[in-house]
């Protein structure tokens, strides 16, 4: 991968030469760098190449903590409370007492 192809706007690397930038800052910078990645293909490695190509010597920087987070898998989803939780998508109860 290049870099031109990875980051073509430059906004990853401008992220790094901002003095006192904010995780909230970096997390907008890096929403801003994901929805231009191509459809089709893998953001994992695009994050990857960023962390080893700009964040390698910098670990405490704001926006290789946004990448390393962005890497993790995703948080597995819990029981929904309220009404979806007591109710299937037929109408009936969950607990057997329907009608």
């Amino acid at each position: 991968m290049l870099v031109s192809e990875v980051d073509p706007k430059g906004l990853i690397r401008e992220s790094y030469s901002i003095d006192g930038i904010t995780l909230p800052e970096c997390k907008t910078i890096f929403f801003d760098w994901a929805i231009q990645i191509e459809l089709g293909a893998n953001p994992a490695d695009h994050i990857q190449f960023c962390i080893d190509h700009y964040g390698a010597e910098l670990q405490k920087h704001p926006m290789t903590k946004v990448l390393t987070e962005a890497l993790a898998p995703a948080p597995v989803q819990k029981r929904r409370g309220g009404r979806s939780g007591r109710i299937t998508d037929a109408g009936q109860r969950r607990d057997g007492q329907s009608e």
